[in-house]
């Protein structure tokens, strides 16, 4: 993975594997292919050509330069189509979620439908209930869920279905088994997107932060490709999310070789050209920002609270109490750290700046 020039010369080559191979995965039974949707399959456009600016230097005619400003995109624009590399830019698949969320509550307020039993808990004065999900160290089995969610959202509410041959099933198939022409004409269900996507990150040990990873660079796919996720690339696209989140993210890769001991019927060479497409696609810019990790770990909460997919929430126990009141304290005494650094810094009373220090709250 790196810049242009330093990838794959040859559109045909595929990387050589330079490790060897690790002791082959449980075997997993392929799954079953149930009837999920739409078929069609048009070309991306290719982007609008850039009018070039006229520079009149009183010479007569002649080549005329673009000023790099005028190259470049618009912030606002930027912030709207790329939320996957700014903070501000609201993701995808929530904006795509809103909508059943909404009609389902209107749905609910009309037929005057009970919300039911409340399963969410929530603190009082003698009780505080607290999740094992935090932004540094999400739940594996929820996040997993959430994000699978998501990618429910976009193939249900997707604006057409654009896509690209490399990620069509139809010529590329995950399996040696003919599958049947009615699997891409419905809506593949969430069940079936969680199965998928659990028994790849079961079988890799993959970690939650690969899930969130992995659902930025799906975004990331879909702007910059200006493709959709739909039932006859799903998988493929997915895929090449998981196998790229894995390399960057993990010190302990999986290898290409190790997903065809997961998926018994793909070759090394058509995970290799896939992945090779998919870093072509998002222009090699793998890059995750912290602020971006942490508006997708809160987004994903979000949707997981919207359709009632609820932390597992337990009361705050002594031995808890005391540990984030240490991992407090610790904190406290860093910031202090660079508090006195940065006045040992400040030699200038002209410059100096008092810095005011405030008490941590826990909730």
């Amino acid at each position: 993975m790196g810049t242009t020039l330093s990838c794959c010369v040859s559109p045909n080559a595929s990387p050589k594997l330079a490790r060897h191979i690790r002791p082959a995965e449980p075997d997993y039974e392929s799954e079953i292919y149930e009837a999920v949707a739409g078929d069609a399959v048009a070309v991306a456009p290719a982007p609008a050509a850039v009018e070039p600016v006229e520079l009149d230097f009183g010479a007569g005619e002649g080549h005329h330069l673009q000023h790099i400003s005028d190259r470049e995109m618009p912030e606002d624009l930027a912030l709207e189509s790329n939320p996957s590399d700014h903070p501000r830019a609201s993701t995808i698949f929530l904006s795509k979620s809103q909508t059943d969320v909404r009609e389902k509550r209107k749905s609910n307020h009309l037929n005057h439908v009970s919300p039911g039993q409340l399963t969410k808990k929530y603190s009082s004065c003698s009780t505080i209930f607290l999740d094992d999900s935090t932004v540094s160290q999400p739940n594996l089995r929820t996040t997993v869920k959430c994000v699978t969610l998501a990618i429910y959202y976009h193939i249900k509410n997707r604006d057409a279905n654009r896509s690209l041959d490399i990620f069509d099933e139809r010529s590329h198939p995950l399996t040696r088994e003919k599958v049947p022409e009615e699997y891409f004409k419905h809506d593949p269900e969430h069940k079936f997107i969680y199965r998928f996507v659990r028994t790849l990150f079961s079988a890799a040990q993959l970690t939650a932060e690969c899930a969130i990873v992995t659902l930025v660079y799906l975004e990331r796919l879909l702007t910059y490709a200006e493709i959709d996720i739909c039932p006859t690339n799903w998988k493929r696209i997915v895929l090449g999310a998981i196998l790229l989140a894995s390399k960057v993210w993990d010190d302990q890769a999986v290898w290409n070789v190790d997903y065809c001991q997961i998926l018994k019927d793909i070759t090394v060479e058509d995970m290799n050209e896939m992945e090779r497409h998919f870093l072509e696609l998002l222009q090699f810019n793998i890059n995750v920002p912290a602020s971006v990790y942490a508006k997708y770990y809160f987004d994903l909460r979000s949707l997981a609270d919207d359709n009632n997919m609820n932390f597992l929430y337990s009361p705050l126990s002594k031995e808890r109490a005391q540990n984030l009141e240490a991992i407090s304290r610790l904190c406290e005494d860093k910031y202090k750290d660079l508090c006195r650094a940065a006045i040992r810094r400040s030699f200038s009373a002209d410059h100096f700046t008092g810095i005011r220090r405030s008490n941590a709250i826990l909730s």
